[in-house]
């Protein structure tokens, strides 16, 4: 089997380590982003790559250039989060799980955007790795739907046990295997990262835009000044709209188009909870109105 350097940092990494080890191959090092600390104290915590190596006694490490010495004869990149400098490009060969079908949502953010454009399906590629920002030619893609309800946590993970899938799959002859790569083809869109105001809800769009928002997660509104995330909700549409966008009926809030339904919200300074036990502390008058 084929002696690996595996580079990857969150949970949707996981799956694709744990599925090269269980396959057999060599996973010679992990390269990992730093530890981190959590919450207001001084612990900190190992990224769940690093974790899970650990775990299987393999060498972690936040050094790229540590791969030169591990004697690997494949890079495999997940979710690593930064780049791999042209020089080590150079000395191997790299391939990367990328959580679309490429061309489509190429960059930082594939799976939110996805989510916020409405697009039906979604799948994995396993890409050869070149300097060019996810441009480099495919060896294979595998595709799924996005299921009605899917939040971005949700389906991140649907997709990290995909591309593990593939990859093995892919390497179940050692590099060989993999076969010659081709080039994208079609017109390339972009995933950019997600910022906090792609988040902030515009209620004056329509309750299925407005849902996919919150499906990605954190997408947020203020009542009376202060910041209300919106973690679950569920589009309305067919019900009749006559109040102004931002305003709560019976635990819906009026959009430009619809309704939308809420199910758990996050108060500034407070905990998630069901949003009519909020709603019902709330007192909300007619006065008020998200925005």
């Amino acid at each position: 089997m084929t002696r690996v350097a595996f580079l990857g940092s969150p949970e949707a990494a996981v799956p694709c380590l744990q599925a090269l080890v269980d396959a057999g191959h060599d996973v010679a090092l992990v390269v990992t982003g730093p530890d981190k600390r959590r919450g207001r104290g001084s612990t900190t915590s190992a990224t769940p790559v690093k974790q899970l190596a650990l775990q299987l006694g393999i060498d972690a490490t936040e050094q790229p250039d540590d791969i030169l010495r591990s004697g690997a004869e494949l890079g495999v990149v997940v979710a690593y989060g930064r780049l791999v400098r042209p020089p080590l490009l150079g000395c191997l060969l790299f391939v990367n799980i990328h959580f679309s079908l490429l061309p489509r949502w190429r960059g930082a953010a594939p799976v939110e955007r996805a989510i916020l454009a409405g697009d039906e399906r979604t799948g994995v590629c396993l890409m050869q790795l070149e300097e060019g920002l996810d441009t480099g030619p495919v060896y294979a893609c595998a595709d799924t739907a996005i299921l009605p309800g899917a939040t971005a946590d949700s389906l991140r993970q649907q997709l990290a046990v995909l591309g593990a899938e593939l990859l093995v799959s892919r390497l179940s002859g050692g590099i060989a295997s993999l076969g010659t790569p081709v080039p994208q083809a079609g017109e390339p869109t972009y995933a950019a990262k997600i910022t906090a105001q792609d988040l902030h809800i515009d209620w004056t769009g329509s309750a299925l835009a407005i849902e996919r928002q919150v499906r990605v997660g954190k997408a947020w509104t203020t009542l009376r000044g202060s910041r209300v995330i919106i973690w679950a909700a569920v589009a309305v549409p067919e019900r009749p709209v006559t109040p102004a966008p931002g305003t709560v009926v019976d635990g819906c809030v009026a959009t430009g188009d619809g309704w939308l339904r809420l199910d758990r919200v996050q108060p500034e300074g407070r905990a998630q909870q069901a949003a009519a036990d909020w709603l019902r502390g709330a007192r909300m008058t007619a006065a008020d109105a998200f925005s």
